[in-house]
């Protein structure tokens, strides 16, 4: 009862109701900050991570190469379909697919483009989830393979974009390792009707993936019967590390495996490492936040002395009074916190809103993907995140309370009342 009436105290009564709300809302902007930057750190980790692996191999197996009769080095894989069922049964394994891969030029009347050719069967490129499950996507993916005598390729939506291409227009294919001939090696250029436009939500693949049906990728980059790697899909691909040994042992002498964590390791120790540093940070905003319940319990002790003076000298112990003023604290603590949990979840919940009412204010251009890869801000609300937020604010503010609420325990009773 006492340290409520402390904290609606106005001015005139000796009350600091003006440190009150300063700590309140320093306390609420805080948590809030805290918990959206959290949010947008899970949600970039799962977004930029759901996409690698929705349209990217967990494992890719390679041969380590052999020199052929004719003398060349050739790193191929013949026996792949041998090699893909061997694989399939490794435990853990949900499916395994054949590829041929190869980089080429892509043409169209309005402008050409770098491409990379990745050649797979229809029904293994089924099952790539991002490529099935896209964030957009134009065409019918079951005339991959199908159309136009099998002359048919899916492509990624800034490819589209920077062909100036739909579905069902033709794209050259202009390779440089084509046709032999008496006079050298002429380029290859084969048309290819668009039977599918695709938007996975990552920039490096939407502007470079092609995919051409397996059999006539052979054709064209001079595979025939031979694949250059087999693509793995797992079950549980975050702990990709525990498969290697059966993939290994399934595949055989002479496999190389190539895993997803090989090739975006260092990106992910980046955003742990950011992830470590935002928090550290945001940190000691909620311990600034925090300091004003101090100073603001300081300025109440100052001016409550009299009344300290006048309960002790009634009987109230040291321990009620520090109660007192630790709960006047504790309270503010305890608020901001609520405050800022319910502000920072609504902010992460309707962040797409938020951000696009940011980005027609702006003019738009405020989110490029070619910079951070994926398409948007994402953000992904975890409960641990939000308890982590929760438990650092209340635990700086009950400890930073200790301090002015002891000093008001231990005031004396005679100095407080001598000059009153």
């Amino acid at each position: 009862m006492i340290a409520w009436r402390y904290l609606r105290a106005k001015r005139a009564e000796g009350g600091v109701s003006v440190m009150t709300w300063i700590s309140l809302i320093g306390i609420t902007l805080a948590v809030a900050a805290l918990i959206i930057t959290l949010a947008v750190r899970s949600g970039f980790r799962y977004e930029f991570v759901d996409t690698i692996l929705g349209a990217n191999a967990h494992v890719t197996v390679y041969s380590s190469g052999r020199t052929t009769d004719a003398g060349t080095y050739a790193q191929v894989i013949e026996d792949f379909d041998g090699l893909t069922a061997k694989l399939a049964d490794a435990p853990g394994v949900v499916s395994s697919a054949p590829l041929v891969k190869g980089q080429v030029m892509a043409s169209a009347s309005s402008g050409n483009a770098g491409v990379e050719v990745f050649g797979i069967r229809a029904d293994d490129l089924a099952g790539v989830r991002r490529v099935v499950e896209p964030e957009q996507k134009l065409g019918d993916l079951a005339q991959f393979g199908v159309a136009n005598n099998g002359m048919t390729i899916a492509i990624g939506w800034g490819v589209a974009r920077s062909l100036g291409v739909s579905v069902g227009d033709k794209v050259k294919l202009i390779s440089p390792n084509g046709t032999k001939t008496a006079f050298g090696t002429s380029p290859r250029v084969t048309a290819f009707e668009v039977v599918y436009i695709f938007q996975v939500g990552r920039y490096d693949i939407d502007r470079t993936r092609v995919y051409m049906p397996f059999d006539k990728a052979q054709e064209y980059f001079n595979r025939e019967g031979v694949a250059d790697e087999i693509e793995v899909i797992l079950d549980d691909p975050e702990n990709v590390g525990k498969y290697e040994r059966d993939l290994l042992s399934a595949a055989g002498d002479g496999a190389l495996l190539w895993t997803w964590r090989d090739s975006s390791g260092a990106f992910l120790q980046a955003l742990e490492m950011e992830d470590n540093v935002m928090f550290l940070i945001l940190s000691i905003l909620v311990l600034i936040a925090s300091m004003n319940i101090v100073s603001g319990l300081i300025m109440l002790v100052k001016n409550k002395g009299r009344d300290i003076g006048i309960l002790r000298t009634m009987g109230l112990s040291e321990g009620s009074v520090l109660r007192v003023f630790f709960i006047c604290g504790a309270a503010i603590g305890v608020v901001g916190t609520i405050a800022g949990m319910i502000l920072g979840c609504l902010f992460a919940i309707y962040i797409d809103q938020i951000f696009g009412l940011v980005n027609w204010v702006a003019g738009g251009g405020v989110w490029d993907p070619s910079v951070r890869l994926i398409s948007k801000l994402p953000a992904r609300l975890e409960w641990g995140d939000v308890l982590s937020a929760i438990s650092l604010s209340l635990f700086l503010s009950f400890v930073v309370t200790i301090f002015p609420a002891r000093r008001a325990a231990r005031m004396n009773p005679v100095e407080a009342l001598r000059y009153e």
